[in-house]
């Protein structure tokens, strides 16, 4: 299937949790696209690898943790003396254990809740004053169908995932009055190497909800970001996009 082309060309993003998976795919298509991007992961040896897989001059890269807010504002601010930041996509996440509630690791549980939600909450704030000092931004938040859904014996990501939603429609209410749209996206399982951290039974079970049968691709994944990450993208924000494969039933 040929891919739909987007000009991102002049445009400087930020992709965390940018050297593998879904924010690897989106940065390879950024760069594709001619943008300037800057991938944020916790792995130093998988940001050695996407340098040499990506091979784009214009892409670069910082060994950061989302959860860390003066990690984020710090590396905010040395970025912004040199370049605005035009996209935000919000990716960095981790599924956690798959156990009940009640036997949930509490240092686990404080970990995900950490990075799902907190992540994307220091992410925003240091970034968005200078899309509103540009009047420009595009930001797009991963969350999940387990935000909307919960899924069972995974409660600390479908709280994390459902909080980003609802900052998302949050911010994106805030930003209105502005060019600049907040929205997140809420796909099914896919696969990514984050479907090697559930067991074989959790992942069944997951696959088992999807009416089309099949785990998402990651480029059908990365080519709604990429229209919502783009200027074509002129009216929504604050809004949620399914890419379920009909699993979302609201």
């Amino acid at each position: 299937m040929d891919r739909i082309e987007f000009d991102f060309k002049d445009r400087t993003a930020v992709v965390t949790g940018g050297a593998q998976g879904f924010g690897l795919d989106i940065a390879k298509r950024f760069l594709q696209s001619g943008a300037k991007v800057i991938i944020w992961d916790i792995d130093p040896k998988m940001i050695e690898k996407a340098h040499k897989d990506l091979d784009n001059p214009n892409l670069s890269s910082n060994i950061i943790d989302v959860s860390n807010y003066k990690e984020v504002e710090d590396c905010v601010n040395e970025i912004t003396k040199k370049n605005n930041i035009d996209i935000l996509i919000n990716n960095a996440g981790i599924t956690g254990p798959t156990a009940t509630l009640w036997e949930y690791d509490l240092e686990m549980w404080k970990k995900v809740v950490d990075i799902n939600l907190m992540g994307t909450f220091n992410c925003c704030r240091t970034i968005v004053p200078n899309m509103i000092k540009n009047n420009y931004g595009r930001i797009v938040n991963v969350a999940s169908v387990a935000g909307k859904d919960g899924n069972a014996n995974a409660s600390a990501y479908s709280v994390g995932k459902a909080g980003a939603i609802g900052l998302t429609k949050s911010l994106g209410k805030e930003l209105a009055d502005k060019n600049i749209a907040v929205n997140a996206v809420t796909p099914a399982g896919a696969k990514t190497r984050i479907l090697d951290q559930m067991t074989k039974e959790h992942v069944q079970r997951m696959l088992s909800k999807v009416p089309r049968g099949r785990f998402l691709e990651v480029e059908e994944f990365t080519s709604l970001v990429c229209w919502l990450s783009s200027e074509e993208n002129t009216f929504s924000t604050a809004a949620v996009f399914d890419i379920s494969g009909g699993r979302s039933t609201y």
